[in-house]
């Protein structure tokens, strides 16, 4: 961790309840213009930046106020709208934009939002710059730098950025191979890749049952995507599927289900991956980064391959520092963000579920039988409401609980206990052989922590 304290940006982006703060109209505005000012800065001529959404009903409003603030600061934008938080990513770097915005909340409910920022090598911005733009704002210096009346940007759409996107995900797939006779169930979780999702499978030969592809401004995440892969499950068992794939609703995470309905997560699909790419003499660096959240399942799994796994905090963009640090490329999170970063620079469900496609289809066996053998250890996580978020490692009692449990799990498992970086919450997990005991050792260390937190 950096270590260093902002106030308006969390684990990734900005995020929050739509119009209240910090997710106004307002802030959007003051974004843009910080956004504008520290990349105008950057060489000569003029300046690009563009705007992508999911199908939230606030898009509308953030995006035409980012837009304002953008363009009042002297640089152009360019709208690309409903398209995965990915496809933004790849966009910025493929129109050479300056940078790149999203507007998402990712997997969280419509009432919600966030915007999250990409440098014009489609990788998201740094802490250190995060800060910068959270300065600019509460300096009030920005006001000072409008652009004059002849300078002011202008904002355009274009209307083929789909499909450069599914050309460019279908040059991550291996030319020898198609998807011909595969029935795949695709969740689009009613958001960011409703069109691009079907289209790119459907080009590559498969049979696609497509689900939440009907985006009302409301029903993006709505008991639908990869929060909620019992929709694919159904009819991946009604149309007796090869496999489901379940996004969410800006589409940088995947579940995949195989054809017996069993969800792999995150940590399944890197160790089928690393095993794929190891089998490829392709794994770089030896081994996979991932966060503290990842099961033993997959260290154990991976070090039976002659792999290490390198942990990060919980963020994509943690581990994606990791990973370019120590040269390593494939890396994710349980949750389903994988990256392969020799073909992109953030988590693509859509790429994600392309790579294990394209197993199944080499393989020719069932994706249940790619994934046999993967050990789970069992992992239970509370969310612990908090009214104030006290330093964990300060709490002596709940430390010496901490190491109580550990020593009971006698290095067959692990405890996390954190805060949330965008709720007033703490995450308490245990991981274990035993799931009743892991369970009571979560009851325990909750009690610990609440009446910490009371004193």
């Amino acid at each position: 961790m950096s270590g260093i304290h902002r106030k308006l940006f969390g684990t990734d982006g900005v995020r929050g309840q739509a119009n209240v703060h910090p997710m106004t109209a307002e802030v959007a505005l003051a974004l843009g213009q910080a956004i504008a000012h520290v990349f105008r800065g950057r060489g000569s001529g003029r300046h690009r930046i563009l705007i992508g959404k999911d199908t939230r009903l606030s898009g509308y409003m953030f995006e035409d106020a980012l837009a304002a603030g953008i363009c009042s600061m002297g640089v152009d934008v360019i709208h690309v709208g409903p398209m995965p938080t990915p496809a933004l990513a790849f966009l910025t770097c493929d129109m050479r934009a300056d940078a790149g915005v999203m507007i998402t909340a990712s997997h969280n409910p419509y009432q919600d939002n966030g915007i999250k920022f990409f440098g014009r090598d489609g990788f998201k911005l740094p802490d250190e710059i995060e800060l910068r733009i959270e300065q600019l704002i509460e300096s009030g210096e920005l006001a000072s730098w409008r652009a004059p009346a002849d300078e002011v940007g202008r904002a355009t759409r274009i209307d083929d950025v789909e499909g450069r996107y599914v050309v460019f995900l279908k040059n991550t797939f291996p030319r020898d191979i198609t998807l011909d006779g595969i029935r795949v169930v695709l969740d689009c979780a009613n958001g960011a890749a409703y069109k691009v999702g079907p289209t790119l499978l459907r080009e590559l030969g498969a049979e696609v049952f497509a689900l939440g592809v009907e985006p009302n401004g409301r029903n993006i995440n709505d008991d639908c995507g990869s929060l909620h892969p019992q929709n694919t499950i159904g009819r991946l068992h009604e149309v007796r599927a090869d496999v489901g794939i379940a996004v969410d609703g800006d589409a940088d995470r995947v579940m995949i289900i195989d054809e017996r309905g069993e969800v792999l997560d995150g940590d399944l699909v890197i160790a089928l991956c690393a095993r794929h790419l190891v089998d490829q003499d392709a794994l770089g660096g030896g081994g996979v980064v991932t966060t503290v959240m990842s099961n033993m399942g997959l260290e154990e799994e991976l070090n039976s391959m002659g792999l290490h796994m390198v942990r990060t905090q919980v963020g994509d963009r943690y581990v994606v520092e990791a990973m370019r640090e120590g040269g390593y490329n494939l890396g994710g999170e349980q949750s389903g963000h994988v990256i392969f970063l020799d073909h992109t620079t953030t988590g693509d469900g859509l790429m994600t579920a392309l790579q294990v496609l394209a197993i199944m289809a080499r393989e020719g066996v069932p994706l249940s039988m790619l994934a046999a053998g993967f050990k789970r250890y069992p992992q239970v996580m509370e969310n612990v409401s908090v009214v104030q978020k006290k330093p964990l490692e300060e709490l002596s009692v709940l430390q010496d609980a901490i190491a109580e449990v550990e020593t009971k799990l006698g290095g067959k498992g692990r405890v996390l206990i954190r805060y949330s970086g965008t709720e007033l919450k703490a995450r308490v997990m245990v991981e274990g052989q035993n799931e009743v005991e892991v369970r009571e050792h979560v009851a325990h260390l909750i009690d610990v922590l609440e009446q910490e937190l009371a004193r």
